[in-house]
């Protein structure tokens, strides 16, 4: 019990430093997103109260102190009123957010968990046939490939396979002009086929992590003696593999996946931007980019 509760006070601590710097650092930036609002009217005439109702609609009253901001701040934050997002005005950032977190959810999702699937089970083969030629190809290969930044992958990406061979879309999650949104065939082709891209550098530059973990483990468990004896026993190959060596070294492998789930809502920031995808990394760098405090 006192474990579970100094585990939830570290989360609730956590929670609210989190909450506390998404609060000050926006702020502590210059310009105010009221003002780049009513500059957009300017020629409408908008007068000093305008200019109030709107830095309370974005919450960044400069009438109030930073006090009465932080605890107004804290309020919506727990009453689940996250403002008008000033960028895509007038959405409210909960729209914003629900729209472009699926995106970003099939996107990484998916990356994850195919880079896990492939990955493990490429350092099983690698691992089961030691000093072969997969063995002495494929792990250094995508190694080499982890170390690269998942942003330049995803230009020389766009570069070659978007602007010079034309295979694939090289921005956007869809053709806005020529698809409508919905359960239909036509658009879930165009959705793959826009995905495809940025899943790819995102595969090629986390991939590498999970071979060589699975690899390392699944050499380490091939010299136990449980395995040994199941090679005495004159079991198949494959059932040594998969059942005796794969199914107890793969739990490392398992560690980090589940831990890696919970970086898939956060997104991938550069490689959403480069390809104008609409996910939650792209809409956030378009949120600093204008200011958008609520978004943030």
């Amino acid at each position: 019990m006192r474990y579970a509760l100094r585990r939830l006070g570290f989360f609730v601590l956590t929670l609210w430093v989190a909450l506390t710097l998404n609060f000050l650092l926006p702020r502590l930036m210059p310009g105010n997103p009221a003002l780049a609002m009513m500059s957009k009217f300017h020629d409408q005439g908008l007068n000093p109260k305008s200019l109030t109702a709107l830095e309370t609609l974005f919450g960044v009253n400069t009438h109030e102190g930073l006090a009465a901001q932080y605890v107004n701040y804290l309020h919506q934050m727990v009453t689940g009123n996250f403002g008008t997002s000033l960028s895509e005005y007038p959405a409210s950032v909960a729209s914003v957010i629900g729209s472009a977190i699926w995106w970003t959810l099939g996107l990484v999702g998916i990356a994850t968990v195919l880079a896990f699937v492939l990955g493990t089970g490429l350092g099983i083969v690698s691992a089961w046939r030691r000093g072969g030629k997969m063995d002495s190809v494929v792990p250094p290969v995508f190694v080499i490939t982890s170390a690269i930044p998942y942003f330049w992958v995803a230009m020389v990406l766009v570069l070659v396979f978007g602007l010079t061979l034309h295979w694939f879309p090289s921005q956007g999650g869809y053709y806005v002009t020529t698809d409508t949104p919905g359960f239909n065939l036509t658009f879930a082709q165009d959705v793959v086929n826009h995905a495809f891209l940025p899943a790819m550098a995102l595969l090629i530059t986390t991939i590498g992590t999970w071979i060589l973990t699975m690899r390392n483990t699944m050499i380490t468990t091939l010299a136990e003696d449980y395995v040994r004896m199941a090679r005495a026993k004159g079991l198949p190959a494959w059932r040594i593999m998969l059942t005796y060596a794969a199914r107890n070294a793969i739990l490392p492998n398992l560690v980090g996946f589940a831990m890696s789930l919970g970086f898939v809502v956060s997104g991938a920031i550069l490689v959403e931007y480069v390809f104008n995808y609409p996910g939650v990394g792209y809409m956030l760098l378009q949120a600093v980019s204008g200011e958008d405090y609520p978004l943030m």
